[in-house]
């Protein structure tokens, strides 16, 4: 006989569903585990969605991640995980694993093999290294493929006994699209954060100091690098063979070389930038139709040092201010630096505003005859106080049309613009 089928009352289909519930719930749980414990075997009698919970002290490490688990250490980073001095500290294999109040230290120190004090592996998606302490590793954090991943809030110091070119990355990327990094404070590696192949990523809220490039970017796409800052280090943002990237908001103070570098960058956006000192403000280099507004260059030898064939580039609404030369172009094209009638402050502008309207009455002119030839032949500088210099230099204010080419700022604006407040992108709320 067949069997009668009758639809469960709703209240009590509903109290099915929460023991269900409740009952997947119980399976996740919080395992105490005491210091100097084998930490590898603690991990391997864990359930899936397990949190291991490590009182304060030392652990061995080198140890594997292939499954779902949180790792948590107490909020003062006491629980130290050292590293065997070879190989990775920790290495991640599973997706959805956290790492959250550890100290991560003395991984191995072999660059070629990926050595690392957080390994993330191409499967270890969506994974979360928050609030930790990563000291004295060869990379710090390596993301390498997994997608999603967040690294968030850490203190990352690099290994200070070697020297810098041999050191490892604060951070490492490898395609990993949409992973992320916040937030974190990063020093004494090569690089502060290095980007490879990716794409879809944000670099946002981070410090750097005492490395060689706070940022670097290598064949990475449609990303964001926003609201960080960088002292001390010989290039802040190093944007290299990208396209489709928002800088926006970002400081660099007393870099040695460069604040900002656009080599090969394509079709980007470079907004609300500060660029304080150094060598070279801005260097652009075969950079293409990007867009460069509200950014302050100040106090550097070249503000903006253009050059290789940069083409279609929108440079707009910018202040330069106290540079010993606003801008070096050697070339003969005119490039024109305003758009829809607007353009630069430039802090050495002689110009009158007889119609009050803010835009200056002559147009701006950074550089002359002797800037191109004092850049081909820089022994010419013996000839600068001579009289025929100073004839050349008369010739060219009068009649502007011998001029060999070069930036005009048709529309220079007579004060310096406000740089835009920055705010975080939707990407990273």
């Amino acid at each position: 006989m067949a069997r009668l089928r009758f639809p469960l009352p709703s209240a009590l289909a509903a109290l099915l569903l929460a023991c269900a519930a409740a009952g997947g719930a119980a399976r996740a749980a919080v395992i105490q585990v005491p210091a100097g414990a084998d930490l590898q075997a603690a991990i391997g009698a864990a359930s899936p969605g397990d949190t291991l919970r490590l009182a304060p002290g030392e652990y061995p490490g080198n140890i594997v991640i292939d499954k779902p688990l949180t790792l948590q250490g107490p909020e003062d980073r006491g629980a130290r995980i050292i590293g065997e001095r070879q190989g990775r500290s920790i290495w991640i294999k599973a997706e959805d694993v956290t790492l959250r109040h550890l100290t991560i230290s003395n991984s191995g120190l072999i660059l070629p093999e990926m050595d690392a004090g957080v390994f993330l592996d191409r499967g270890a998606h969506r994974a979360l290294i928050t609030e930790n302490d990563i000291l004295d590793n060869s990379v710090g954090v390596y993301v390498w493929g997994p997608h999603d991943a967040l690294v968030r809030g850490n203190r990352i110091v690099g290994n200070t006994g070697l020297r810098v070119n041999e050191r490892g990355n604060g951070v490492t990327i490898w395609n990993s699209p949409g992973s992320k990094i916040l937030d974190n404070t990063i020093s004494e590696g090569r690089d502060g954060i290095f980007s490879n192949a990716s794409k879809q990523n944000v670099f946002s809220g981070n410090h750097f100091s005492r490395v060689r490039y706070a940022v670097h970017y290598m064949y990475t796409n449609d990303s964001e690098v926003s609201g960080n800052v960088s002292e001390g280090n010989e290039i802040a943002y190093a944007l290299m063979f990208s396209r489709s990237l928002i800088a926006r908001g970002n400081i660099g103070i007393g870099n040695a070389n460069q604040g900002l570098m656009l080599n090969g960058t394509q079709q980007s956006a470079i907004e609300g930038n500060v660029l304080d000192g150094g060598e070279k403000c801005v260097f652009i280099y075969n950079a293409n139709f990007n867009r460069m507004t509200g950014n302050v260059f100040r106090n550097c030898e070249i503000g903006v040092h253009y050059t290789a064939g940069s083409e279609g580039n929108a440079i707009t609404g910018n202040a330069f201010i106290d540079n010993q030369n606003q801008v070096k172009y050697v070339g003969t094209r005119f490039l024109e630096w305003s758009v829809d009638g607007q353009g630069n402050y430039w802090s050495d502008l002689s110009a009158f505003d007889l119609n009050g309207d803010g835009i200056g009455d002559t147009a701006y002119r950074p550089n002359g005859i002797i800037d191109q030839v004092i850049w081909r032949a820089p022994s010419a500088r013996l000839l600068l106080n001579s009289p025929a210099v100073s004839i050349v230099r008369w010739a060219q204010a009068q009649f502007p049309a011998i001029l060999p080419g070069g930036v005009i700022d048709s529309a220079p604006l007579m004060t310096a613009p406000d740089t835009p407040t920055f705010r975080k992108s939707e990407a990273i709320q």
